[in-house]
């Protein structure tokens, strides 16, 4: 943690005006309501806090809502409550729910096979498992890649990318292999702006980010004009916040059901066991109770210990959804071991909720 660039904590009973015409529920002002902060929460982030700086991460902020409320929230370092951050691989979630939106819509069914889509980009030959790899499988890493392409098609000067991606050898039955893929997540936003003639974020505005308040995104794109899908998605904090209660709140925001709720509970349920990005299974030495990456993984999001769910981003970026306790947290970080400061999070915030 940077000192000197600490800011205020917002703790405590915070000024309610803002709260008042949410009846209780997160609407569609630029904030989220906020109550008064426990006791019990006051001393978690306290010591939170203090571990997090005695470890040396660099965390930027860290935002904890209960029964739609912001109940704790801290900027520090290179934070800023008011300017977007990077979210490295949450974007991921954020093009899996413009995927939601477009089967919501009939634009597309999971189980379309992927080549459907791009006839003219496609490899001399065609292999069965490229035949028959399916969105769904790009929304599970279970495409059938024995590895991530990503940064080998990046390197490749002047490579269309969605070409690049189909003319990696499919070594694996789509849908029985689990290879953590962010090109596969950058084809789903590419299938996206097929069938709508939209970009990934413009077709988002609309539907999610205006009903939540969400202002000032910005999304990286391919040298072929195609959001990144996978990564360079900037919000604020608080952005990440209400992306987490919509979710918890089965896709309803505001009485209004903006995403299935049969959406939601697909996204959120395991399809296929997970590992860490980059991990082989045949070098696989940790255990399911000390790892988050072991918990299985749904639809671009993780599953999570204590029966959670997360958005998960490089550098340690969360969205981490706990049903059984009404709550969401959030961080922006720039912190390598992620596993050490979601560990933080289960021992001091998780406790106190």
């Amino acid at each position: 943690m940077k000192k000197g660039k600490i800011s205020k904590l917002i703790f405590g009973c915070m000024v309610y005006a803002s709260v008042l015409s949410f009846s209780g529920q997160t609407g569609t002002a630029q904030d989220l309501p906020r109550a008064a902060t426990p006791k019990t929460m006051v001393k978690a982030m306290d010591n939170y806090l203090k571990d997090v700086e005695n470890s040396k991460q660099d965390l930027h902020s860290i935002m904890v809502l209960q029964h739609g409320k912001v109940i704790a929230a801290k900027w520090m370092g290179e934070g800023d409550e008011n300017k977007p951050h990077v979210l490295n691989s949450v974007s991921k979630t954020f093009t899996a729910t413009a995927i939601g939106f477009a089967v919501a819509e009939g634009k597309l069914k999971v189980t379309d096979k992927v080549i459907s889509f791009f006839p003219d980009k496609l490899p001399a030959e065609i292999s069965p498992n490229l035949k028959n790899m399916e969105i769904r499988h790009l929304l599970t890493m279970s495409c059938g890649h024995d590895a991530d392409p990503t940064g080998l098609v990046r390197k490749q000067e002047g490579t269309d990318w969605v070409q690049g991606f189909l003319a990696i050898p499919v070594v694996h039955e789509p849908g029985t292999f689990f290879v953590y893929n962010s090109l596969g997540t950058y084809m789903l936003s590419a299938i996206v702006q097929k069938v709508t003639g939209q970009k990934v974020i413009d077709y988002l505005t609309p539907r999610l980010f205006q009903p939540l308040g969400i202002t000032g995104a910005s999304w990286t794109e391919s040298p072929q004009g195609i959001n990144c899908g996978g990564w360079g998605l900037y919000l604020k904090t608080e952005d990440l916040a209400k992306m987490g209660q919509l979710f918890l709140q089965k896709g309803k925001w505001n009485s209004k059901q903006l995403l299935p709720e049969s959406w939601i509970e697909e996204a959120t349920t395991s399809k296929i066991a997970s590992l860490p990005s980059g991990m082989r299974p045949e070098n696989l030495t940790m255990k399911p109770q000390d790892s988050d990456w072991l918990q299985g993984y749904g639809y671009q999001m993780w599953r999570c210990r204590h029966n959670g769910f997360r958005a998960d981003g490089a550098a340690g970026q969360y969205i981490i959804v706990l049903p059984e306790k009404d709550a969401v947290i959030v961080t922006t970080a720039n912190i390598n071991d992620m596993q050490a400061e979601i560990n933080l999070i289960w021992k001091h915030i998780l406790p106190a909720l």
